[in-house]
């Protein structure tokens, strides 16, 4: 499975208008080879840098449909999205099953609802730093 952006390149800097220093609007995302016994997908954005423990997920999505294959950017903030599955309050992951986690889960309740279910991982790799070193 392979993870995508037309916005975010591996290992290169994220554009700054997906960042909380330009629009901060989603990226689009999308995958390929997904494996065919897929019942869900969840999307993670995850900054292991982040000065804090564990690092900070910045956006996440759960319960996505099997059927679906993008993300499209500029992806609403509220929760449920239309055919783009659930939004967490950020790696994909194929699963074998829904996660069954109300709207606005957190992080830490979608890792742990991930626990046996997943079938196949992937990620994408951007880099950031705010400009004003913080």
């Amino acid at each position: 499975m392979r993870l995508l952006s037309s916005a975010i390149q591996e290992g290169e800097p994220i554009p700054q208008r997906f960042t909380c220093e330009g629009e901060n609007i989603s990226p689009e995302f999308y995958w390929e080879d997904a494996p065919k016994e897929t019942k869900s997908f969840v999307l993670i954005l995850h900054d292991p840098d982040a000065l804090r423990d564990n690092g900070f997920t910045h956006w996440l999505l759960y319960d996505i449909p099997p059927g679906v294959t993008r993300i499209r950017q500029d992806l609403p903030k509220q929760a449920p999205v239309a055919d783009s599955g659930l939004q967490g309050k950020n790696d994909l992951y194929a699963l074998r099953k829904q996660l069954d986690l109300p709207p606005g889960a957190t992080a830490m309740e979608v890792k742990m609802a991930l626990e046996g279910k997943v079938i196949e991982q992937t990620e994408l790799m951007g880099t950031f730093a705010k400009s004003n070193g913080q």
